[in-house]
């Protein structure tokens, strides 16, 4: 069975959790009317998702939808904002009724999770595809920024980092099924920060999520900020999971894939020393200090006081090496 666009349009509000109080006016018109609440400032993020590029052929429509919704409450994390509302383009091959259930299913049980309402969007056919824009508030003023790392701040990190890129590169091939289960679930369903980056407004001085590889996004930090950085490889947190796989895997650089894969959807911030005993009162999120901020410019590795050169920097969309 197939879907008019009507009855895609349907179904997705119907979905959704009822209104909000700052949603005049949802799904169902030319546009939304919403409110802003007074002293919070808005923050708007948008990322795509596109089959072959952010999720494989064998992704479950449940993931799919899930993880849409995912990467962009990680851009509400790191910036300490409060999600609120989201839009919905989804481009489409066919509208499948099954598949769309599927994609809503995981799409919603993360939004009514986060009493995120969507408040719009758009549907159309073509290569399979999600854009979702993502509204959230913050306080006036507490934003957090990539741009405020301060000399002498400490560098941290939320829960493991190299889940996802192992598991991508795993796809296909036979592993202990309990540990690639655990990773296949880091890769398909991150878990977005969003109570660490609310805790986070007055404490870190500048923040980002790790979406590209922490090499690629901390030197977003370290160009907003006119600063350098030093990253201790031998602290960098790795699951057991992780730890168990790469034994039998081939690669050589075993910190690789922490230092540059992308898809972690963890948060790297930098906090004053004065400040990680505020650290220490947030008791849902593993957080480890990798490193520190400093005056010279570029990013350092070291493992264990040696100097260390990674073999692969992050990725990006537009370079063929991602090098």
């Amino acid at each position: 069975m197939a879907y008019s666009e009507f009855e895609l349009i349907r179904l997705l509000s119907q979905e959704s959790i009822k209104n909000r109080p700052d949603v005049m006016l949802g799904i169902g018109d030319d546009a939304a009317l919403l409110n802003v609440p007074a002293g919070m400032q808005l923050v708007v993020s948008m990322d795509t998702l596109v089959h072959g590029v952010h999720f494989p052929e064998s992704t479950t429509p449940y993931n799919i939808g899930f993880k849409s919704l995912a990467v962009n409450l990680s851009d509400m994390a790191a910036m300490g904002a409060e999600p609120a509302w989201a839009t919905l383009s989804l481009t489409l091959p066919e509208a499948d009724s099954d598949w769309l259930q599927e994609f809503c299913r995981g799409f919603f049980s993360l939004a009514n999770h986060f009493e995120v309402q969507l408040i719009g969007g758009d549907t159309t056919r073509g290569p399979l595809s999600a854009t979702v824009q993502m509204h959230g508030f913050v306080p006036e003023g507490q934003a957090l920024r990539r741009d405020a790392a301060r000399v002498g701040d400490l560098i941290y990190v939320t829960g493991t980092l190299g889940d996802a890129g192992i598991a991508l590169s795993l796809l296909g091939q036979e592993q202990n099924e309990i540990d690639h289960c655990y990773l296949l679930e880091r890769l398909e369903r991150p878990s977005p920060r969003i109570a660490t980056g609310l805790m986070l407004r007055s404490v870190a001085h500048a923040a980002i999520d790790i979406s590209d590889g922490l090499l690629a996004d901390l030197q977003h930090i370290c160009q907003a900020s006119g600063v350098g950085a030093t990253i201790n490889v031998d602290a960098l947190p790795l699951s057991t999971a992780y730890k168990s796989v790469m034994v039998l895997s081939d690669l050589d650089d075993p910190f690789s894939l922490p230092l540059s894969a992308g898809d972690d959807y963890e948060l790297c911030f930098t906090v004053s020393p004065d400040n990680v005993s505020k650290l220490h009162q947030q008791e849902n999120t593993a957080l480890t200090c990798i490193g520190t901020i400093e005056h010279e410019a570029g990013l350092r590795c070291v493992f264990k006081d040696k100097e260390f050169l990674p073999s692969v920097k992050g990725y990006d969309h537009f370079s063929e090496l991602n090098t």
